[in-house]
């Protein structure tokens, strides 16, 4: 149903937000917070996650990940690679705690049906 492209950037955003999820077991907002190392492999993960979306496209993403908002995930993506200095904590730890696990589920769906 996919294309290999797709498939292998769907396999992307798995791996990474296995990554995330790996960096972040067992902590909360407090704890990661206070570690540097985390936060900057959890953003670094994101940035990966946000980069293979937008390869994929809007077209696809849509299809795949209906109830994620493309025009946020592009911005996000981009605040992470331009505006670094203006991204807080919190709102790195509501992604990850609250749209990852939707964008990563609905692309583990996508994989199975294809």
């Amino acid at each position: 149903m996919y294309s290999e492209k797709t498939r292998l950037r769907l396999g992307h955003i798995l791996e990474n937000s296995e990554r995330v999820a790996d960096y972040i077991a067992g902590q909360d907002f407090l704890a990661f917070s206070g570690s540097r190392i985390t936060i900057d492999a959890v953003e670094r993960c994101l940035s990966r996650i946000t980069e293979a979306s937008v390869r994929i496209g809007d077209e696809a993403l849509i299809k795949i990940a209906p109830d994620v908002p493309m025009h946020v995930l592009r911005s996000f993506g981009n605040a992470l690679r331009h505006d670094y200095d203006r991204i807080d904590l919190p709102t790195i730890w509501k992604t990850v705690q609250n749209d990852l696990p939707l964008l990563r589920a609905a692309c583990e769906r996508a994989l199975s049906e294809s």
